[in-house]
């Protein structure tokens, strides 16, 4: 897909990827609606780009379905769509249900309900685009924050499930996985595991978008080393949890 002339929904746009994406988007021609449950963020981004700006809690369906509804009926046939909303959420099993509950909803059931909400007027039309932030957590994990690891799994699973599903129906999916970016949600974790190989801007980030978008690439991978991890993941599991334990053991200081 070619962003020119294209109407691009960008969720959690005030800041971070999303800001990055929107930026992105709009210097390669596209017509982009930033959505973030800060609306005066979002609305500073699309001043800026001379784009506009919805409210929209990704926590709620209503929201999704209301945001959906909006763009297409003032703004235009959404072309691409990028899930990019999510929270972290740190801590081990002993997080409570509704933090738990919390981040599920918006890591999550976000997407489902953009799927619920959006496949059908793309395989109606036979076209359309949905890019789903996840994380290099949700290929791999991250000690120390399972709600978020277990989250993003989740979220990579649903994006190749809807890969799978929809992809003969003309509707092209893709999976964002990157390790640690530069956002308020990363403020104060820059020595954490995450950051590992290095932190990097948004605009890096939505360069890998815009050139996997180009060529219809599944899987994106911002920090090329996550595709060194995964092959070694594959290859010999126990030797992976092994290091993982020995990674988790070195930020967190758990046995």
């Amino acid at each position: 897909m070619q962003l020119q002339d294209k109407t691009v929904v960008v969720t959690g746009a005030a800041d971070g990827i999303g800001k990055g994406l929107a930026e992105r988007f709009a210097k390669d021609g596209a017509r982009v609606v930033c959505s973030d449950i800060d609306l005066p963020g979002a609305s500073r981004v699309a001043s800026a780009i001379g784009g506009h700006a919805l409210h929209c809690d990704v926590s709620c369906e209503d929201d999704i379905q209301s945001l959906i509804e909006t763009v297409e009926s003032s703004f235009g046939t959404i072309d691409l769509f990028c899930a990019n909303a999510g929270i972290l959420t740190l801590g081990g099993v002993d997080v409570s249900d509704d933090d738990w509950d919390r981040i599920w909803k918006i890591n999550v059931m976000s997407h489902v309900w953009t799927a619920r909400h959006l496949m059908p007027r793309m395989v109606a039309r036979g076209s359309g685009y949905l890019l789903i932030t996840a994380s290099a957590a949700g290929l791999l994990n991250q000690p120390g924050a399972a709600p978020y690891a277990v989250t993003k799994h989740a979220a990579v699973g649903l994006a190749e499930w809807l890969a799978l599903t929809y992809g003969n129906q003309g509707i092209k999916v893709s999976v964002l996985c990157p390790q640690a970016v530069r956002s308020l949600m990363t403020r104060g974790h820059e020595d954490s595991v995450a950051a590992i190989d290095g932190m990097l801007e948004p605009d890096d980030v939505a360069q890998a978008c815009v050139e996997a978008i180009a060529r219809e690439r599944f899987l994106v991978l911002p920090h090329p080393q996550v595709s060194d991890y995964m092959q070694l993941k594959t290859s010999d599991y126990d030797r992976w949890i092994t290091g993982m334990q020995n990674l988790n053991q070195r930020f967190t200081g758990d046995s």
